[in-house]
């Protein structure tokens, strides 16, 4: 067998693997949306059954958020200035608090001397 052929062969085994792993998210999907509330509860397999429909809906709702343009990609300007913000608010908090304590130290530092 070449290179080329064993390297096809290699490539159409993981498709194997892939398809055979995304039929069993499909059935999984499946019979998690077809469960009654609170059977999640009924062992391993019915969890992951109710946690795959969980998530597949979350993904559908994901991809109609993307496909909208409403939402903003993570790392945009607006969540980037956000963090920003609450980043100088903590930073001013801790600024506060460390000036307090010198403040202590200092009134500590004087009455001892005295």
């Amino acid at each position: 067998m070449s290179g080329n052929e064993e390297f096809l062969r290699l490539m159409a085994a993981w498709a194997l693997v892939h398809e055979t792993a995304d039929e069993g998210w499909k059935a999984a999907v499946a019979r998690g949306e077809s469960a009654e509330p609170g059977e999640m509860s009924a062992g391993p397999d019915a969890f992951v059954d109710g946690l795959s429909a969980m998530i597949a809906a979350e993904k559908e709702r994901l991809k109609a958020e993307l496909a909208s343009g409403k939402v903003e990609a993570p790392g945009s300007r607006a969540d980037v200035a956000a963090r920003l913000e609450e980043l100088r608010f903590e930073v001013a908090e801790l600024r506060g608090r460390i000036e307090s304590l010198q403040t202590s130290l200092d009134a500590i530092l004087a009455d001892r001397q005295r």
